[in-house]
């Protein structure tokens, strides 16, 4: 039995990063959408219509776009290290912030200025685990990772409804203290990246140097398993075609994802449910979307199948928002929304863990940036069209039939993608 057999120091790895990397994504989550509950009161109080809040809440996604490249581009060079530490803290500033709005234009700069902010941290998140983990392990490792996002929501809901009941303490409502409680521990995470999160193998002080030599060598021995890699050039892998059909499919998940979960507060509460229900009932399908996501994203590893993972969860999640549409019951129509979330969250893992299998070092830098920043455009156009869509015809129902037109999209295209896979993986090897 030879030495790499009997030391297997991803256990170790797993319990260190991967817990401290949900956290901080848990909270750059949390700071991204908690505008969906100050908008339960922050709406009326500085006179925001539901085209302004639709407009202004994807206003984000814009700033994430123009930076988003350049940032993670930048973390390569610089390291994950200082650059993580530099987004979290910046856009703990900005997210708490947030508390001053005074109109449409201090919420529209203020949001687009978080979305510079932040530019860069998942895609930087997804660029980091291939400093550690193999390409086998990654779909459930990212799936475990991006598991934060589903959990956010689930937190933060009830914890947001809860804070915006604090109203008129030391002079400010309860959506002015919502933005400055859940700011302010971005900042805090941001000074502990600099102590807990180490650049890669290299430089983690709790791995022994045996351990560190598998690691590189299993990562050594996963890139010349894969010769259809891009490699190292970021202008190439920019307008490489399978970068853009995934930046592509990406965009039709956001638009589901960001859609619903920057809207759906305000719908439950259409229902006719207090603050407080509304933010535990709209927990419960995150809590059940982050299960899911831990177990598809296992079954796609153990599988090592990704394309129809993908297209699968999205093929769900568009059923779930039809059925939204007309079913007209309250508790069916939650249930199928419910479903809609599942179905989006898990082809999260699986999607991530595909754009490594062809790129790595600054391409994989520049095009995981890109596919993001990309996709990220839906989280613009998702709660803009809903809240269009709601203002002209004061109704949800239309709205939730253009997500899943476009989750069906994304279903459609990766299949089309793996085509592309395929073909590639073929032509590298002839």
């Amino acid at each position: 039995m030879s030495l790499n057999e009997t030391v297997d120091p991803y256990r170790k790895i797993s319990l260190r990063i991967i817990p401290f990397m949900m956290v901080l994504y848990l909270v750059a989550f949390l700071d991204r959408v908690n505008i969906s509950f100050a908008a339960l009161t922050m709406n009326d109080d500085v006179g925001l219509t539901p085209y302004v809040y639709g407009w202004g809440a994807g206003i984000f996604f814009l700033g994430y776009f123009l930076f988003e490249v350049p940032s993670n581009v930048i973390l390569e060079k610089v390291g994950a290290r200082l650059w993580i530490a530099r987004i979290m803290i910046t856009w703990g500033l900005v997210s708490a912030a947030m508390a001053f709005v005074q109109g449409p234009w201090s919420f529209f700069i203020l949001r687009f200025l978080l979305g510079l902010a932040e530019a860069g941290f998942l895609p930087g998140m997804i660029l980091y685990l291939t400093y550690w983990f193999p390409a086998a392990q990654r779909a459930k490792f990212i799936g475990l990772f991006m598991a934060a996002v589903p959990l956010a929501s689930a937190v933060g809901a009830p914890l947001s409804s809860l804070i915006i009941g604090i109203d008129h303490a030391w002079g400010l409502k309860g959506w002015q203290w919502l933005f400055i409680i859940e700011g302010i521990p971005s900042c805090l995470l941001g000074l502990a990246v600099l102590r807990l999160l180490p650049n890669g193998p290299a430089q983690a002080p709790w791995l022994t140097l045996t351990e560190r030599r598998i690691v590189q060598e299993r990562l050594d021995k996963d890139h010349l398993a894969h010769p259809g890699r891009t490699q190292h050039r970021l202008w190439p892998a920019l307008v490489d075609r399978r970068v853009l059909l995934l930046g592509l499919v990406y965009f039709g998940i956001v638009i589901g994802l960001y859609g619903i979960g920057l809207w759906l507060p305000q719908m439950i509460k259409a229902m006719g449910f207090s603050n407080t229900q509304v933010g535990f009932i709209t927990a419960l399908p995150y809590l059940v979307s982050a299960i899911a996501m831990l177990l598809w994203g296992r079954h796609s590893d153990k599988s090592g199948e990704r394309v129809w993972h993908v297209a699968i969860a999205a093929a769900v999640s568009a059923i779930g928002f039809i059925g939204s549409v007309y079913l007209q019951s309250n508790l069916v129509a939650l249930f199928c929304l419910g479903v809609a979330s599942v179905g989006i969250y898990a082809s999260l893992g699986p999607f991530w863990a595909m754009p490594p299998v062809f790129l790595q070092g600054t391409a994989a830098a520049g095009g995981i940036a890109l596919i993001n920043s990309v996709g990220n455009l839906g989280g613009f156009a998702g709660p803009y069209l809903v809240g269009w869509i709601k203002q002209s015809t004061g109704s949800f129902q239309i709205g939730m039939g253009v997500l899943a037109c476009c989750l069906a999209a994304a279903a459609i295209i990766v299949l089309f993608l793996g085509r592309e896979l395929k073909s590639s993986r073929h032509d590298a090897v002839r």
